[in-house]
């Protein structure tokens, strides 16, 4: 069902940054390694993975340093690209599962939802850890730039369809696809009541509901 939705759906224009590990190369890893990155996604999110070498994290994982060089050349490399798959998996799974005969509020409640998952789990260290890493803000960039660009899209189907007033729909895009990255800020962790996926996605059904008709 959710190839079937996918191939449905338009979003005029809206294209998903491009991944560090091609579908491709990934495809040419052994399932073992494949495996090995499902690993380190979880040590990832738990953060303190930066501050290791490899051959530590080859300890952690059970496997040899030849077999995570077969992955990626260095540690940086290692971490942006297990991240930034993280986050293309989330970004796909959260565009396949649209209906596109829902109403277009609809479809960007749900998929601002899906997308903020990729901020539930993750702990204040592995963003200071990540952040600390070269090239890390380029990929944040870019998977936020694709949210903003699927919520601008979704917004601008609303205003055609006279489900929403006219509005700015690239300034709200902006303002909804950048919420998860916001509160996922270590410094406000202690400042915020709940949790940053919690907290994302009540501002943004309050944005969507000011918006509607």
């Amino acid at each position: 069902m959710s190839t079937a939705v996918s191939e449905r759906l338009r979003l005029p224009g809206v294209r998903p940054p491009k991944p560090l590990l091609a579908p491709a190369a990934e495809q040419r890893l052994t399932e073992r390694q494949r495996e090995i990155l499902d690993s380190l996604e979880a040590l990832v999110v738990r953060g303190g993975l930066a501050d290791r070498t490899m051959a530590e994290i080859a300890a952690r994982v059970n496997c040899s340093l030849r077999t995570l060089y077969g992955i990626a050349p260095s540690k940086d490399e290692l971490v942006l690209a297990v991240v930034d798959r993280r986050l293309h998996r989330i970004g796909r799974s959260a565009i396949e599962a649209l209906d596109p005969h829902l109403p277009p509020l609809e479809s960007l409640r749900r998929y601002l939802s899906a997308v903020s998952e990729a901020v539930q789990p993750v702990t204040a260290e592995c963003i200071r850890d990540f952040a600390s890493v070269p090239g890390a803000r380029r990929i944040f960039e870019g998977h936020e730039r694709y949210v903003i660009a699927v919520a601008k899209s979704l917004l601008d189907r609303a205003v055609r369809e006279d489900v929403i007033a006219p509005v700015d729909t690239a300034a709200v895009a902006h303002v909804l696809g950048s919420l998860g990255r916001e509160f996922s800020r270590p410094e406000l962790a202690s400042l915020i009541a709940r949790p940053a996926k919690e907290t994302a996605d009540a501002i943004s059904e309050l944005i969507l509901r000011g918006l509607a008709r």
